[in-house]
Parts: C-alpha cells; structure tokens; sequence
C-alpha cells in the first residue's frame, strides 16, 4: 500500500487518509472512504489541490478482510467476532469462563507491521458478552503475505490463540475455624467470599465450621477434608478467625495428616499474601487470607477462577505474581500497610 499525497486530478478513487472538516469545522469527509468526484468538487471548493490518500497494491488485503481474517483465525470455542469495521473486529465471550490466551503466539502476531490485538489477561474470568479481545489494523490495508503470516502463526499449534474454557455449578466446601463465640460472625464476615464462588458459577454444598485450637481441633479438621474429598466437591476453601501463618501451623498440619499436600504457604500478592493451597487426591484445599472478607480485588480473585477451571496450581504459578502483585489495601484487615509505625 502506497500512502502519499497526490494532486486532486489524480485522487478520483483513492482512499481518503485524513478526515477533513468543512468551513463549519464540523467533518466534511470521513477518513477511509473512497474518493468520488462529488468530493474532489468540495475539496476544490475548500482551496485544496493535494490530499493525502493510500493506493492498495494489487496484493493488498482491505483493512476490514484482514481484520476478519485475522480474528477468525484467532478465535477459539465459546467466542463471537464482532464486525469488521474501520479495520477492527472484536471478540465477546459467549458464557461463564476462563479466558486462555496463548501469550507467546499472540506478541508474534503483534510483531506483525501494521497487525495489532489487545486482549485481556490470560487466566481472566469473563462473562457473556464481555468483550475478550480486539483486532486492528492500523493501515487501510495489508499486504497479503503478512495476513497469511498471521494466519500461519495463529494454526501452528493447539489450543486457539484465545479461547475460554466454560465453567459450570462444581460442587464446593467451605470450612469455617475459630473461637466458638464467632460461628455466625465468620460466616457473615465470609460473604464476599462466597458470593466470589457463586458468581463463578460455583454450588456451597457443604458448610462446617471446626475450632481449631489443639491437637484434637487438628485432628477433626483432617477428618473432615477426607469427608468432604470423599463427597465430590470440586474445591474445600477453608476460612479462618487467624489466617495460616506458618507450614506448621495447624490447617497445612492438617492437610498433611490426611494424607495430602501443601504447595505454597504465603504469596507475593498483598492484599493476600497469607494464602495457603493444598491438594488431597488432586482436590485443591484453599486456605483463605483474611483479604477474602473485602469485595475488593485481592489474591483469591486471581486463584478461585483457575482453582474452578480445573487448573492445578503450584508454587511456581504464584512466583511471578509479585510484580504487580501490590494490590489496593482493604479496611477488613486488622493492621493496614500504610499504617506502620
């Protein structure tokens, strides 16, 4: 595609570059259109006698065709494209899901001269008709051999460059731990927290609440998540009065006792740095940091979606999350960051 200024008498046809307001300053001509004597006369009449136009080559592909062409080779299952128009084409997601973006194949494609695609985060819930992901061509056109580039990079392996993966009403536990005058108090601090599962499309089946204090208290919980792994749930979040402070301390002791195992105890995300995952017989047990009684974004945010998805997390998955892991701090907890002395 050529992009260049020409005489009036040889624009007949091209493609305007530029949009061009009237003696009103209001628009006269939009940018993109094809120019047609009607315009050259009203370009003549605005003292004009060059404008800038683009020229496609004859192996050029029109702004709208690669964008289209583009975004369906992109999009993956539960998606929807959106136009084109003015060389953008959108994708919206069609349900409740987890969206999955091949990050590497996608900053090939935006290596591409001209071809760009903004997305959300990898790993990010989404909602029917959110929109995903966005198309643009930034020329008028693009010469073929980059579309089919593209499109090469886009089929060069599987799954979709974009796609989600559907969640559906997985069963889930809770277990609420404390001092027995705070029962009804944890389960109503604890709101946010499960209207965050039931959101993302998960059923409570179970509700317990165990003191945990000593050795017994160890002993009842253990018994417990062996109960509640043996009833199909998908995921056991438990909630607590302290949040797990240490390995050894008495949710990740009991994890162990019943035969299971702790990943990682303590995140670099604050609000949420004292999250605690475990798994026994591949059903993840999240242990809740005391960030999970805000509605404000914070770590659980970031793990129920992945946890309910089915993905199996490990201590590696959470490393990398410090950067950007420095979060809006929340009210509910007892000593602000910002308030040390």
């Amino acid at each position: 595609m050529k992009f260049s200024p020409v005489p009036l008498s040889h624009a007949a046809g091209k493609i305007l570059g530029h949009n061009i307001a009237g003696p009103d300053g209001h628009r006269l001509l939009k940018k993109g259109k094809p120019l047609t004597d009607e315009d050259l006369t009203a370009l003549i009449a605005l003292g004009r006698d060059t404008v800038y136009v683009a020229e496609l080559a004859p192996d050029d592909v029109g702004e709208n065709d690669a964008a289209r062409r583009v975004g369906h080779a992109i999009a993956g299952h539960h998606l929807q494209t959106i136009g084109p128009s003015a060389g953008r084409l959108n994708l919206h997601a069609e349900t409740l899901g987890i969206l999955r973006i091949d990050v590497d194949r996608l900053a090939q494609l935006n290596a591409c001269e001209g071809l760009t695609i903004a997305t959300l985060l990898t790993n990010t819930p989404v909602y029917p008709k959110t929109m995903v992901a966005t198309v643009k061509i930034i020329p008028y056109a693009l010469p073929e051999k980059t579309i089919r580039h593209a499109e090469m990079i886009a089929a060069e392996s599987a799954p979709s460059l974009i796609s989600i993966d559907m969640l559906t009403a997985h069963p889930v536990s809770m277990i609420f731990s404390g001092s027995p005058s705070l029962k009804d108090k944890l389960n109503a601090d604890f709101a946010p927290l499960r209207a965050r599962l039931e959101t993302l499309g998960a059923h409570i089946a179970h509700t317990t609440y165990i003191p945990l204090e000593d050795e017994q208290d160890e002993g009842r919980l253990a018994e417990t998540l062996c109960q509640h792994v043996g009833a199909s749930v998908k995921l056991i979040v438990l909630a607590g009065e302290t949040a797990i402070m240490d390995r050894d301390d008495i949710v990740p002791r009991a994890v162990a006792r019943a035969g299971g195992m702790v990943e990682v105890v303590g995140v670099p995300v604050d609000p949420g740095n004292l999250l605690m995952l475990g798994y026994l017989h591949d059903i993840p047990i999240m242990g809740a940091p005391g960030c999970a009684r805000s509605k404000k974004n914070n770590i659980v945010d970031w793990v129920l979606p992945r946890l309910l998805a089915g993905d199996r997390l490990a201590r590696h998955d959470f490393i990398s999350l410090g950067h950007g892991g420095l979060l809006e701090d929340t009210h509910q907890r007892p000593m602000p960051r910002g308030k040390l002395a």
